[in-house]
């Protein structure tokens, strides 16, 4: 609702029709007065502000206190005192990947300093790559480092150690190309029925391809990977909402009042809460990081464990039914959940494998 006066006139500016009262009964528009000041406009701007924030600490403070209560509230009607789902969804998922994105962007994976490493350093990665070797006896990789580190008479470098240390990012188990020519080349030679299925052949040539552009840059390499994948993650997310409210009709079928869109409501309240508590998450480490309060670490586990209660009391009262019931129900849910998200995220990989 705006603060400008209302019109004299009874005609809507919109639609023609006549009104009664201060909105059209046809269109919804406000009957009032079109011209406005600049303060006007900004009393405005200030009004819608307040009014979505006023909105959200209320939505927000039932979600908290009354599990499935905002959900089963919007479903029955009773709108006008809570925040439009999906305008809430958005706006949670973008505060949560913009703080998501900003503490953990993605580096380059190099241990050691570029320039001279110190004695210390240089102890720490001897001790580092003997225990590698311990792993992996065969490591030439690990070989060639200590030999290096222990030459006194040279000056190491991180760049040094990289150097010796870099492998190709994609590691193709049995793989005997270099290129994708050679591998091309090979596949041609072969009889139909002994070549790589398409699937195969079209990572490796993709694996291949990308090892070739960044053969001395694996660190690189990593880095446009993880952050093409990582920068998938809301789309995955977005993806699964459709999916989660699917498992819950399937699990409520005989509930005929449920319908696919009230398992839907739902479902995005419930995304909602988990975006709010995995920014409690986030506050609480960075809190802990920087201010060392110990008792700060007792928080995490609580936090992570109220997850799942809260998605079990968000069943049991918005579907109304008993704790054995729930319980079937939600360890159901639980896994179905982790079978779509694993899905999913294998998806979202290939993409990300395939647009390299």
């Amino acid at each position: 609702m705006s603060h400008q006066p209302e019109r004299k006139e009874k005609n809507c500016l919109n639609c023609g029709a006549t009104v009664i009262g201060r909105y059209c009964h046809v269109c919804g528009q406000e009957n009032v007065e079109t011209k406005e000041s600049f303060w006007s406009l900004a009393k405005h701007f200030v009004f819608d502000i307040f009014h979505f924030d006023g909105k959200f600490f209320h939505t927000l403070k039932y979600i908290f206190t009354k599990p499935g209560l905002v959900a089963k509230q919007y479903c029955k009607g009773k709108r006008a005192s809570f925040l439009h789902p999906i305008r809430m969804y958005l706006f949670t998922s973008a505060v949560f990947f913009l703080v998501f994105f900003s503490i953990n962007s993605i580096g380059s994976s190099r241990k050691y300093p570029t320039d001279k490493l110190t004695k210390e350093d240089r102890r720490e990665a001897i001790t580092s790559y003997r225990e590698r070797l311990q792993r992996n006896p065969n490591d030439t990789s690990a070989q060639k480092i200590i030999a290096l580190l222990n030459d006194t008479a040279r000056e190491v470098s991180g760049d040094d150690i990289f150097a010796l240390d870099s492998k190709s990012f994609f590691t193709i188990t049995g793989n005997k190309f270099s290129t994708v020519k050679e591998y091309d080349s090979a596949q041609a030679s072969l009889p139909s029925g002994k070549r790589d299925g398409w699937l195969k052949k079209l990572f490796v040539r993709k694996a291949l391809a990308f090892n070739q552009k960044y053969k001395e840059r694996p660190d690189e390499a990593s880095k446009i990977f993880w952050e093409s994948l990582i920068h998938r993650l809301p789309y995955m997310l977005f993806l699964s909402l459709p999916f989660f409210a699917l498992i819950l009709q399937a699990l409520y079928a005989r509930l005929k009042f449920f319908y696919y869109s009230d398992h839907a409501i739902f479902t995005i309240y419930h995304y909602i809460l988990s975006f709010i508590l995995l920014l409690i998450v986030f506050a609480v480490n960075a809190l802990e990081d920087r201010l060392g309060w110990g008792f700060l670490t007792y928080l995490m586990p609580a936090i992570i464990v109220a997850w799942p209660v809260y998605l079990w009391l968000e069943m049991k009262n918005y579907y109304s039914q008993g704790r054995l019931k729930t319980t079937l129900k939600f360890v159901l849910v639980n896994i179905l959940g982790f079978i779509v998200i694993l899905l999913l995220f294998i998806v979202f990989l290939l993409f990300s494998v395939v647009e390299l």
